[in-house]
Order: C-alpha cells, then structure tokens, then sequence
C-alpha cells in the first residue's frame, strides 16, 4: 500500500513563504490523499486547497461539530458524496451566550451529501480509518456547554474523533481537536488496531500554561510515538514541552505543509 500524505489546508499559522498566497485563520482542516478531514471555519480551507493543488474530496470526515472545523464545509460540498462524523456532531454547542456548534443544520447537509453517522470505527477510504467515540481512561479536554433534559451542562464532546491511517509497522494519527484527550485517543487507537501509533499530527488541545498539567502528558508521549507535529489547539507551553523532549522528532507545521507517512 501506497504512503499517504497529510496536507495541511487550514491551520493558526502558515508556515513557509511558497506557494504565495496561502492564509491562516483560527481553526483547523487537512486532507489525506484524497480525504478531507474537518474544514476550518471560513473559505481558507477551500482557498489554500486550490493553491496547493489537492482536491477534488468525495469523501469528508469530521472530527467534531465545533464551528472552527466544519464552518468551511460549503465550498467542499459541490464535489464531496460521503460525509462521516458521530452523531452529537450536530447538537448545538455553546460557550456561555455564543453558539459555538456546526453552523448548518442536518437536513440542510443531507440534501448535499450523504451522511453516515457513527460512534465506533469505520474505514472511509483504503487504509484510513475514522475512529468514532473515544473511551476516557484519562482526563479530557472539555469545552463549553450542550442542553441536557432542559438544562445546560458541561460538554465532554463526546462526538469528538480522529483518523488513524495505516502504515508500515502501525499506524499514524491525525487530530482535529482532540478534545477527548491525547492519550485516550491514542490508546484506543493502539487497542483497536493492536499496532502502536508511530506519528501524532494535528490539534491536541493542550492549551494549559501550567508545565505541571502539560510534562505527564508529555513524559508518557515519550518513548510511546515516535514524532509529532502539533496543529491548532496546542498552547506554546506544549509546544515547548514536547519540542524540548522530542528534538528532531517534533515537526513544526502550518497550513501549507506536507507530511509524508
């Protein structure tokens, strides 16, 4: 089997001065070989997908219903068949008055696209698995509120998920958010496919500035993986941490970038 490539289409930051003309904006969306995951949350995906030359999607998965990945969704859809994400990805999401959920309505995507709903793993192209709800042995990284029984609660995000992609001897992982906590995500990820993860890339939401919540996390990373290329989410403390500890093994990415795995 082929290696896949990972293209970053939308990312905090660019990273490289060529091609011209790419843009960043706050959000996230990448495209794996010939899979769209997440969409960032203006046209920026969409633009930087058509400078970078990748593209046309028929197939589109989602990581979660936050604004910030799936807002970018509508230029995608002329070309895109198939769209994968878990169930809660459409439930409205707040973070105190501000509606910080998916923009668009279910009915409205499904008169565009087929959707399939799904909370355990599914292969949406050759070798590229979205892995659906992630179990939490470890802590999360909750954001904002959902409407429970009239009320509003903390969200866990539960509709939160990740690729895992097939490669030599294991497997990688690309993150959207990963609001249900690295290491749950990449045990999981090691259980079900009983291979272990070799390169970590995306968000990782480990946005604390306190080296005392990040350092486990990145003592435990350590040894387990064997590079990562944080996107997104991830806080500078974190980006120090795990550059610190990973040397050459961290990858430091942007939209425009592409990694071979």
């Amino acid at each position: 089997m082929p290696m896949p490539t990972v293209t970053i289409l939308a990312d905090n930051e660019v990273t490289g001065s060529r091609p011209k003309g790419l843009r960043a904006e706050w959000g996230f969306s990448t495209a794996i070989d010939d899979v769209l995951f997440d969409a960032g949350q203006t046209g920026v995906a969409a633009d930087n997908a058509g400078t970078l030359g990748v593209g046309p999607f028929e197939t589109v998965v989602l990581s979660h219903g936050h604004y910030d990945h799936t807002k970018g969704l509508p230029p995608f859809l002329g070309d895109a068949e198939r769209l994968y994400c878990h169930p809660d990805a459409f439930e409205p999401k707040y973070h105190g008055e501000e509606q910080i959920g998916m923009p668009y309505a279910r009915s409205w995507l499904e008169a565009r696209v087929s959707i399939t709903t799904h909370t355990d793993p599914v292969e949406v192209a050759p070798g590229i698995h979205a892995l659906g709800e992630i179990p939490r042995e470890y802590p999360d990284s909750r954001t904002g509120e959902i409407v429970a029984d009239g009320k509003r609660i903390e969200d866990p995000v539960r509709d939160d998920q990740s690729l895992a992609i097939e490669v030599d001897d294991g497997i990688s992982l690309v993150l959207g958010c990963c609001h249900a906590g690295l290491r749950n995500t990449i045990s999981y990820a090691e259980d079900v496919f009983d291979a272990p993860v070799q390169t970590v890339i995306g968000g990782t939401h480990l946005r604390s500035d306190d080296r005392r919540e990040i350092d486990p996390i990145v003592e435990w990373l350590d040894g387990r993986i064997e590079r990562i290329a944080p996107t997104h989410c991830t806080g500078h403390v974190a980006r120090r941490a795990l550059e610190d500890r990973f040397g050459e093994r961290f990858v430091r990415v942007g939209a425009g970038s592409r990694i071979d795995l």
